[in-house]
């Protein structure tokens, strides 16, 4: 059996060549102020941004014996919350690239940057 993909007439799908930004940090208020810097820097240079979409928390927990021997119920839970954010640039040109590259961003503040 052949299998036939049908397009209509006029339909032309171009791909659009896109930047997705991960931005990643323990603290929620230096994550913002990062994600306001990439923003403008996407705005400075006239590319179309979407975003910052919020991602979901990551929290990681753990339980730890407060007594090594005697009072084994006795426990402390401790957590780690790291906040992430999703930046798309779509159809940058390099100068956005290029100083996308060359931001500054505070210690603690993870970026990743793929092209699709």
């Amino acid at each position: 059996m052949k299998t036939v993909s049908k397009t209509k007439k006029g339909d032309s799908q171009e791909t659009a060549v896109r930047l997705r930004i991960r931005v990643r940090a323990y603290e929620n208020k230096i994550l913002d102020t990062s994600v306001k810097q990439i923003m403008d820097i996407a705005l400075r240079h006239d590319a179309e941004v979407r975003g910052p979409v919020p991602l979901p928390t990551e929290i990681k927990k753990y339980t730890v014996n407060r007594a090594s021997f005697v009072y084994k119920n006795a426990r402390e839970q401790f957590e780690i919350r790291v906040h992430k954010r999703l930046i798309d640039i779509i159809n940058p040109s390099p100068k956005v690239i290029e100083s996308l590259t060359n931001v500054n961003l505070p210690s603690g503040v993870e970026i990743d940057v793929k092209m699709m």
